[in-house]
């Protein structure tokens, strides 16, 4: 496993320079793995994994963070239309419980990456940690999501798919209000987690919920 730090010319945004040099090498396809959620206090983590064709790489990717919910949704679809490979995997609350946080997102990583169906060559994750077990080496980026595309591709796919699970939820659990904060610690979610205590799909280990 490598770790890159996070000075370094990716001060526009993100590109494929990474990807570039690992294809250059012969070490493709390459992966982008980014996770969504690991800081809130209630539904899952959600982590995605994504190969982009060289030759098709959609316009405008970012960190998620960093993007509107109309223009994360416009690349969600383009990224589903013109990546080579994508898969999602999750940790429920209660695998976070029991798991901690950093051991559930790296499980869900590495089941990210297995679930690809073309095995990639090397992998870019965005943070400092790469999970053990993945089929190939791995390169942790930290910033990734706004140094590598592939990651950024990830990032988006993972944000929206994750939003979409709590906007679900919110249909049954509507006290909440997680169609709003989609689980992170807003005022308005502490407030509620104060009047009714937590339900099934908080995270009972993290503080503000025990």
């Amino acid at each position: 496993m490598f770790v890159l730090g996070s000075q370094d010319k990716h001060v526009n945004g993100p590109d494929f320079s990474f990807e570039q040099a690992l294809l250059d090498r012969g070490l493709g396809p390459v992966a982008g793995v980014d996770e969504v959620g690991r800081g809130c206090l209630a539904g899952p983590v959600v982590v995605a994994a994504v190969i982009l064709r060289a030759n098709d790489i959609p316009e405008g990717l970012a960190d998620s963070k960093k993007l509107s919910k109309a223009r994360r949704e416009a690349l969600f679809d383009v990224i589903l239309a013109k990546a080579a490979a994508i898969s999602l995997a999750t940790c429920s609350p209660a695998q976070i419980d029991s798991l901690n946080i950093r051991q559930a997102t790296l499980l869900a990583m590495r089941q990210a990456v297995h679930a690809l169906s073309i095995v990639p060559a090397h992998v870019l994750i965005d943070g400092r940690d790469c999970p053990e077990g993945l089929p190939c080496p791995a390169t942790a980026l930290i910033k990734g999501d706004n140094r590598s595309v592939s990651i950024s591709a990830a990032s988006i796919i993972a944000k929206t798919m994750r939003d979409r699970i709590m906007v679900k939820l919110a249909e049954s659990f509507s006290d909440y209000g997680f169609e709003r904060h989609v689980g992170y610690g807003t005022q308005q979610h502490l407030a509620a987690l104060r009047e009714f205590g937590p339900c099934k799909h908080h995270r009972l280990s993290f503080a503000p919920c025990r």
